[in-house]
């Protein structure tokens, strides 16, 4: 399929590309988003799904099963599946950070309430458990269900190092693997492996999602201190507000002296803020250039990305992912 001329961003490239096994996709979710005893199911998840997600997570798994040459079926139904693991964490997160935003919307908790978003996250993981089923492949199987547990594994972690200035970079790696690398490694890796790829293939596919995964969720949280609100959908400083200790505060805290070590401590271990304490964060993330290292670290996760998929015979989806990795990163100033 020859791409849209105006298709000038990768993740526009590749839904150009994957057209056809994404409205299959879309297709697959509302069928089994459907509850015919709690309307409040579809309802709830119609409001996350169709609030203009990129669907960047399934097409993941499309492009991975295509590149290597698939031609059934079954790479719908994973790429589903992984949509629906991924909007149930998002339910369950807006809960988690009493959140009242989510793509320029209010939030499902906002709109209905914490019990029924946590509940219908539920369903959804229930329903992703029962879609993973249906392609007959015990690794597949392995790989999203694994990624199910590492997911919720790594936001229970981030919870035990909120407002933790302790935290180290290590552990905010891992928090940051786990809540979304993970799913990203697994959409591409699933993908591989359905298409009967060989080992090699399987494993950069790996690499190449855990590597985009890292660089997205670093260039996420420099975007909070950054970004345009009208673009993220979230207004910049949420973190700060929240009291997250994401990498910029990390690197800010490593460097700090001890008036600044205790300005730390009182807005995040404390959260005891006030006017003019923002503009002061950033004050120190300047001084000890923590939003250009932070910016430098995610660059360095991209080039891994790109660097997983160069042993891999040309393709045009091999160059379009290879530009997804730049684009990730290219929002950051």
């Amino acid at each position: 399929m020859s791409l849209d001329q105006h298709a000038t961003k990768p993740h526009e490239a590749l839904a150009v590309w994957l057209a056809p096994a994404l409205t299959a996709v879309d297709t697959l979710i509302r069928d089994r988003m459907a509850s015919e005893h709690a309307p409040r199911i579809p309802e709830v998840t119609a409001h996350l799904i169709e609030a203009g997600g990129k669907r960047l997570r399934p097409m993941l798994t499309l492009a991975a099963a295509e590149m290597c040459g698939y031609t059934g079926d079954d790479h719908v139904k994973l790429a589903a599946t992984v949509e629906f693991i991924h909007t149930a964490t998002l339910l369950h997160d807006d809960v988690v950070d009493e959140s009242h935003q989510r793509r320029g919307r209010p939030t499902a908790n906002l709109l209905w309430d914490n019990k029924s978003s946590v509940l219908v996250g539920d369903y959804l993981f229930a329903r992703a458990f029962q879609l993973m089923v249906e392609p007959g492949s015990l690794r597949v199987l392995d790989i999203l269900a694994n990624a199910s547990a590492v997911i919720a594994e790594g936001e229970v972690l981030q919870l035990t190092t909120a407002q933790n200035l302790a935290t180290s970079e290590a552990i905010y790696l891992q928090v940051i693997r786990g809540k979304t690398a993970a799913l990203f490694s697994a959409a591409t890796e699933s993908g591989a492996v359905i298409a009967g790829a060989d080992e090699a293939t399987v494993r950069a596919l790996f690499d190449y999602g855990d590597a985009l995964g890292i660089a997205f969720q670093i260039a996420d949280d420099l975007l909070d201190y950054q970004g345009d609100a009208k673009t993220t959908g979230k207004n910049v400083g949420d973190d700060f507000r929240e009291r997250k200790v994401t990498l910029p505060v990390i690197r800010a805290v490593a460097a700090a002296d001890a008036t600044e070590r205790a300005f730390w401590g009182r807005v995040i271990e404390k959260g005891e803020q006030g006017e003019g304490d923002l503009d002061h964060a950033m004050a120190l993330f300047a001084r000890h250039g923590a939003l250009a290292t932070t910016r430098q670290t995610a660059l360095d996760w991209a080039a891994r990305a790109r660097a997983a998929l160069a042993p891999l015979p040309d393709h045009p989806l091999k160059t379009i992912l290879s530009d997804l990795a730049d684009y990730v990163v290219a929002r950051l100033r």
